[in-house]
Parts: C-alpha cells; structure tokens; sequence
C-alpha cells in the first residue's frame, strides 16, 4: 500500500487530498503538488479507520494539538477520553496519547477508537515503562524494546509517531561541553540520552533509521522527528545541542521523503520572544520546508499557571515566521497532570495563536471569519457575535451574567454605547 506522499509522487490525488482541498478552500492539484514534495503531511494511518484527515503544512491554516494521556499517578485511561472529547469539541485537529500509566496499550486503542482528529504518539514512552517493569531501569532497553513499541503504535492506528531520532553522540558532546541551565527537559529525550550515556552507545534510533521507515512506509505513518534536546529555559535557547541535533533532523527529513515517508519536524521549547523568528526561519531551512511542530514557544520562564498565555504569545509568532502546527500548553504545564478544565483552556488559546497567525499570514477564510464578527458588533447582532465567537460557550456565560436579557448594548457602556450612538447619528445623515 502506498503512502500520501508516494500516491502524489505518481500523480494520484487521493481521498484525503480531497479532503484536506476542501476544508483549506485550495485546489486538489495543489496539495498534491505540496504533499509530493513534503511541504504539506497529512497524517493518516491506514488502520485509523474513523479519521477525518486534515492538511499540516504549506499555505494551510495552522493546526492545533493537544497532549493527553495517563501518568504513573494518575493510570486511569477513562478520563483521557473524556479529555480527547473536550480538546476536539474547542476545536483540537490532533490529539498526542503520552501515557506513561499502567495501561498505555489500552490508553493509546481507546484514543485512536474514538478520535476523529489525526492521534499522535511517543513510541519510547512505551518501551521506558515496558523495560523498567522488566527490568528494573531504562539503560536496559534494547533496540527490539524501542522497535516493538514503534511497530505496536503504527499497527494501532497511531498517525504521527514522535521519535528522537536526532540525538547522536555528537550531540549529546555539544550539550556536555557547552552546560545548560535545565539539561534535558524532553521526557523521550531523557530517556535516550541517559540510555546513551549509561551504555556509552549511539543512538539506536539513529543508527537504525531506515527500519524506522520500513514500518512508517507500511502503514503511512507520518514521523514526527522530535526534538530531545529543546530548551527547557530561556536560558538555554538556541544553543549548540538544539542546533546540532536540528542539522541531524535536516537529514533525516531528507533520508524520509527518499523513501515516500511524510515527515514534521519538532522545535523548541522556552524561546526569548526576540529568537522566535530567527528559530523558525532556521528550522524552516536545515529541514526543507518540512511542516513545523512547535511547543509553545513559551516566552518567559516565570508564569506558572499561565503558561497558556506565554504559549499563546510566543506560538503567535512563531506561526507567523514559519511554524505550521502548534502544540497546546495548559495553565497546569510545570505544575502536574491537565484536568479537562486545562484541556479545554489550552485548546482555546492556542486556537487564539493559530488564528492571530492566519491572519497575519494573510488566508482569505481567517480575514473572513473577523469581518463577520465586526459586522455582527456593529448590527448589536448578539447572536450572531456568540456563534462566531471562537469559544461560544465562555461568550455567552459572560454575556448571560453581565447584562439583562433584553439589554441591547452591553453593561460596559450601557446607555452610552459608542456603536449606538454613532451609528444612530450616521443613520439619520443618510436620510438628509
């Protein structure tokens, strides 16, 4: 069976291409052409039976994720679901099952059963627990440990696998020689680098990338080439470790679509406001034009609690300056697990980025989407402003608590609305 990529390559537009045409307002010829080359992925595993595919990448609007999944404190898959059902119902395009519970195969077949968004998974999330209820640590995991995780999620139906292909020994000299503030914060990028560092080995996931994409082809998973060592401070941005594992990133990329294997690239992290640009444009070089998945970027280290609102900032411009896919940050990211309360707040504000950076970059339907809106303010049109609203159920709560239900204007300007006023006074110039 061949993948997106292979099936654009021979000339063949097929159903998700159609799909993703559609929703975007773009020709089909066009995302084909952008899919064979790699600057669009859609990510669509052929057992994801369920999926409504949808487009990351090249003049596409920018897409949503949002991370879900059990921990070792809290192992219950059943609030996962409903957590999978909140971040799709404000708006998520893709959900990432990180179960590190007790039950993570169950965790990951339950996700991908019920979600009509594309799912993605950390394949080495699975292997760590595996190997250290086994066998006591993470430095005895094998190379058929990693494999197998990665086989099992791919056969599950998992759409983009994030894999940290890209920490090499050479990398990890560049993070010894130059120090950090915060090391590694990356949960997979930790486990392979003190894998590497204990067993004084390279990188399985490097060293054997290319049955990496054997399984990839298989099932047209589309990898996700994640970035381990991201800064995890402002500190540590843009230092020779996240540089150095990006130029290894930049030829895997390439190494992937020789294959017909759709291919993101991860990026950072905790970026200075000032270095976002600069990091896009970068990333966007050494890898090609590959679709680019950004956490964040968080622009100051110091909100805990708020860190919704620092990714919100930060992924604005990151959007802007060349990132395609925006990975949510909840108001709990530094302090433990989202409740669906987070979920939910996550999605909107990052929807907020995505949206802002739409606009920026100019896409007919986002323009749009505003112009209603300030037509619906000017026409006092309560319901039609709730309805466009991005996030209808917190409109209408305010709405609903601040002002009477027959009040035409709103209770900030009350009898002295500026909308009103003027639009009285230019009604009656009209009829002179």
């Amino acid at each position: 069976m061949a993948t997106q990529m292979q099936h654009a390559r021979n000339g063949i537009i097929t159903r998700e291409m159609k799909i993703v045409a559609e929703q975007e307002g773009l020709s089909e010829e066009l995302i084909r052409e952008r899919v064979a080359k790699g600057t669009i992925a859609i990510c669509a595993n052929v057992n994801h039976k369920n999926l409504i595919p949808r487009g990351v990448g090249e003049g596409l609007t920018v897409k949503v994720n949002a991370n879900i999944g059990t921990s070792s404190s809290y192992p219950d898959p059943a609030p996962e679901i409903e957590k999978l059902n909140a971040a799709i119902a404000a708006g998520a395009d893709a959900v990432m099952d990180l179960s590190t519970g007790d039950n993570i195969n169950e965790s990951r077949k339950a996700i991908i059963a019920a979600s009509t968004v594309m799912v993605g998974t950390v394949p080495i999330y699975q292997a760590t627990v595996e190997t250290i209820k086994r066998t006591g640590a993470v430095v005895n995991m094998t190379k058929e440990d990693l494999f197998k995780a990665i086989r099992d999620q791919a056969e599950d139906g998992a759409d983009f696998l994030t894999i940290h292909c890209g920490i090499t020994k050479t990398v990890l000299k560049a993070l010894v020689d130059e120090g950090r503030v915060m090391d590694v914060v990356s949960r997979g990028g930790s486990f392979i680098t003190g894998w590497m560092l204990h067993n004084d080995k390279e990188n399985p996931l490097y060293e054997y990338y290319d049955e990496i994409l054997d399984i990839c082809e298989e099932f047209d998973v589309t990898i996700s080439l994640g970035d381990g060592l991201r800064p995890g401070c402002l500190a540590d941005a843009t230092d020779r470790a996240q540089i150095q594992e990006l130029l290894n990133i930049g030829e895997l990329t390439q190494r992937a679509w020789e294959r017909g294997v759709q291919v993101m690239c991860e990026g950072p992290g905790h970026v200075p406001y000032n270095q976002i640009a600069a990091n896009m444009q970068l990333q966007k070089r050494i890898c090609h034009g590959a679709p680019f998945y950004v956490l964040g970027p968080l622009v100051t280290d110091v909100a805990p609690g708020y860190d919704h609102i620092t990714s919100a900032i930060g992924g604005t411009l990151a959007a802007v300056s060349g990132a395609d896919f925006l990975c949510y940050v909840t108001p709990a990211e530094h302090l433990g697990l989202p409740d669906m309360d987070d979920v939910r707040e996550g999605v909107i504000a990052t929807k907020i980025a995505a949206h802002a950076a739409d606009i920026a970059r100019g896409l007919p339907q986002a323009w749009e989407w505003d112009l209603k809106m300030a037509q619906a303010r000017k026409n006092l049109d309560w319901d039609a402003q709730i309805k466009l609203a991005l996030d209808p159920v917190k409109a209408q709560s305010y709405r609903d608590k601040k002002n009477k239900s027959d009040d035409e204007a709103c209770s900030m300007c009350g009898d002295y609305c500026a909308v009103k006023i003027v639009g009285e006074y230019l009604e009656k110039c009209k009829k002179k």
